[in-house]
């Protein structure tokens, strides 16, 4: 009998892992078909593909912020500044959705998708540090986005004894998705999401889908990192724009 439950417990596992691995390669094959039929399509069409790609994010992750606004769930998450200060467990406290469209036109074609949202820890950070040090921390303060006091603690004749930053524990944080119509992809710019620093990621637009947004929402609460194994990192280059059905290629002099 132990033996029978034995067998059936390791062929459920078993099956389980094969339906995960199938749904894995599913969704990588159908990332590869959507890539290439988006390559094939010409530019008006592709540009309406990109764009509705972009509304479906937005729409999403609207009503996901929305819930965890009212939720406030922890982050299980520790924020470092390297041996600076650390906040640990911070929750999230609130968060909305933006767009903006592409320059005065009236169609509905977007610019960028934009997510920002704020975590807070519960008590201020106290950092006492010396005098020499205070430009440095303040500059890493900054980069971070941290909101803080500064005080400075006086010895018996007036001396600077030590420079004191009393911390806000609050971390904001933004996710952009902005397209370039002209490559056929969307970079996404995950400002303080995991650790305080910007990453930068390049998309084909048919792989940001609802498991993908799935991952974001699960990055940004500390429950996993598979959102940053889902693209490259995007190169610094310039946008690019891909030329109208009539235009002509510049003649050699």
């Amino acid at each position: 009998m132990l033996e029978e439950q034995s067998r059936d417990i390791f062929e459920a596992m078993t099956e389980t892992t094969k339906r995960s691995l199938l749904d894995e390669l599913r969704a990588k094959a159908d990332a590869v078909r959507a890539r290439d039929a988006l390559d094939r399509l010409p530019a008006a069409e592709a540009r309406q593909e990109i764009n509705a790609c972009l509304w479906r994010t937005f729409r999403w992750l609207e009503e996901a912020l929305a819930h965890l606004e009212v939720i406030r769930p922890p982050i299980a998450r520790t924020f470092r500044i390297s041996n600076l200060l650390s906040l640990e467990g911070p929750r999230f406290e609130s968060g909305f959705a933006s767009f903006r469209r592409s320059g005065l036109s009236t169609q509905d074609e977007l610019e960028q998708v934009q997510i920002f949202y704020q975590l807070a820890g519960r008590e201020p950070i106290v950092l006492r540090v010396h005098p020499s040090a205070v430009v440095g921390v303040d500059e890493r303060l900054r980069g971070a986005t941290l909101p803080y006091r500064y005080q400075t603690e006086l010895d018996q004749e007036d001396r600077v004894r030590f420079g004191i930053f009393e911390i806000e524990p609050k971390i904001s944080a933004s996710v952009l998705f902005q397209p370039d119509y002209g490559r056929r992809t969307i970079d996404v710019t995950l400002s303080n999401v995991d650790r305080f620093e910007t990453v930068r990621l390049e998309f084909r637009p048919a792989t940001i889908n609802i498991p993908a947004l799935e991952d974001l929402v699960r990055l940004m609460l500390g429950e996993g990192n598979g959102f940053l194994h889902r693209a490259p990192l995007a190169l610094i280059k310039a946008r690019t724009e891909e030329p109208s059905a009539g235009a002509q290629k510049p003649q050699a002099g």
